[in-house]
């Protein structure tokens, strides 16, 4: 399991995830896939790549977890935990999927980081 937190800075809230003994754990990565037409994708469709993601991520273990995903007109983001990117690259290998860009996160900022 594991369990979020953000510890509080300045300009920002770094990212850091631990695991059910306070250990810090996976770093947090956001997947760019090139896939033309994904916005239009039918729900059954949807279902099918998250349904093939989900076998993967099973087949490889628990040191990687997909998290959530956005879907645009021609793009999916992806948010992943994983230890590296070569697990990310390795994940969308197997799944057939692309990776054209992975980031890892470094900081999280939203309204509150205004005040």
């Amino acid at each position: 399991m594991i369990l979020g937190h953000r510890a509080h800075g300045t300009f920002g809230r770094k990212i850091c995830y631990h695991d059910e003994f306070g250990e810090e754990a996976m770093p947090q990565y956001v997947i760019e896939r090139e896939i033309p037409g994904a916005g239009n994708l039918s729900d059954a469709e949807l279902q099918a790549v998250a349904r093939k993601s989900v076998g993967v991520l099973k087949d490889m273990g628990p040191e990687i977890k997909w998290l959530h995903s956005y879907v645009t007109g021609d793009k999916v983001y992806c948010v992943y935990l994983a230890p590296d990117e070569e697990t990310i690259r390795e994940h969308a290998r197997r799944g057939g999927l692309p990776a054209n860009r992975i980031s890892a996160v470094r900081r999280l900022i939203d309204p509150n980081t205004a005040n």
